[in-house]
């Protein structure tokens, strides 16, 4: 598997301005967000509460997910009530167009104070790339799983957001194989290709520049199930995409 080249902290910004993302090993994220490992590894048995997603126009049932919405300006998040996952088809040709309704984070995940350090200090780092902003921000839980045989991270295959930061944390891989990332610039030929493996790796993307998608996963034993649990969260100037 192709190792990912992970970022210095210092350089997070920079690398993001020059290359359209950064790479943060899981140490450094902690300095970013000021939290212990153990702070960060509470959040983790929420993934084991994840109800299927019933929105894959695929016909799987091989995604489990929650959602949540809030709004971060200078350091400060606030809560916003519960609201559908839209996208323009411009951007998810499989589901967009589609208000999305999934079950809530749930609250004992949204009040560890891991959760808030996650969503501020990723609102920090927009800032310090992009300037001062107002950012709608959306946050998933994912859990995939090869019960089916192959799950597919990114069923729309290579695709931009429509937001202008894209993070994704990966939390764990249990008994797969697969689940590579790419990352291509979004008008020119250079990409990257790379396994995040270790749990509270990050993945932070300049979604105006960059178009990602991760490979399909397999169980590593023919007739067992696994799974691969990913966090992403959005951040977008503006407002949400169905406010515009």
């Amino acid at each position: 598997m192709f190792q990912p080249p992970f970022s210095a902290l210092d350089n997070v910004v920079a690398d993001i301005r020059d290359h359209g993302y950064a790479l943060l090993a899981p140490a450094d994220l902690q300095r970013m967000t000021g939290c212990s490992r153990l702070e960060l590894d509470a959040l983790l048995p929420s993934w084991n509460d994840l109800p299927a997603d019933e929105h894959l126009r695929d016909g799987g049932r091989y995604r489990y997910r929650r959602h949540a919405s809030y709004r971060v300006q200078a350091g400060v998040l606030e809560d916003v009530p519960h609201r559908a996952h839209w996208q323009s088809l411009d951007y998810n040709a499989l589901h967009g167009g589609m208000s999305r309704w999934f079950e809530p984070i749930s609250d004992e995940t949204r009040l560890q104070r891991a959760w808030s350090r996650i969503l501020t200090s990723l609102g920090d780092v927009c800032d310090q790339v992009r300037g001062p902003e107002t950012w709608s921000v959306e946050a998933h839980q994912f859990r995939i799983d090869t019960g089916e045989g192959i799950g597919r991270p990114t069923p729309e295959g290579a695709h931009r957001d429509g937001v202008d930061f894209v993070a994704v944390f990966l939390l764990a891989r249990h008994r797969i194989k697969g689940g590579e990332t790419r990352v291509f610039e979004a008008d020119g030929p250079t990409g990257l290709r790379f396994t995040l493996e270790e749990p509270w790796s990050l993945m932070l993307m300049d979604d105006p520049r960059v178009i990602h998608e991760s490979t399909p996963i397999q169980p590593l034993e023919e007739g067992e199930t696994g799974h691969r649990d990913t966090l992403v969260i959005t951040y977008r100037a503006g407002g949400f995409q169905d406010e515009v």
